[in-house]
C-alpha cells in the first residue's frame, strides 16, 4: 500500500468535502477507510494499491467531479 496527499484548489464549502471523497473512494485500489479531506488545508489524503490503480488516476476522478488538483504527493508504506 502507498500513501497519497493531493493538494487541491481552495474549497469554498464543507458540501465539497462529500464529494471530493465519494469521488476517491469510487477509484478501486483505493482504501476507503484511509480517505481524508482536509477542508482548511484543501488536501486529500489516502491509501491505495498500487497494482490496482495510482495517484493520478484519483486526482483524475476528483477532477473529473470538478476540483482541480494543484499537486501529487505519493509515499510507499512499509
Amino acid at each position: 500500500m502507498n500513501t497519497a496527499t493531493l493538494k487541491l484548489d481552495t474549497l469554498t464549502c464543507p458540501s465539497c468535502m462529500l464529494k471530493i471523497e465519494a469521488a476517491a473512494r469510487n477509484v478501486p485500489g483505493v482504501d476507503q477507510d484511509t480517505v481524508h479531506v482536509s477542508f482548511a488545508n484543501s488536501k486529500v489524503t489516502f491509501r491505495f494499491d498500487e497494482d490496482l490503480t495510482d495517484a493520478q488516476t484519483v486526482a483524475h476522478a476528483i477532477e473529473k467531479v470538478g476540483y482541480p488538483v494543484l499537486s501529487t504527493r505519493t509515499a510507499a508504506q512499509r
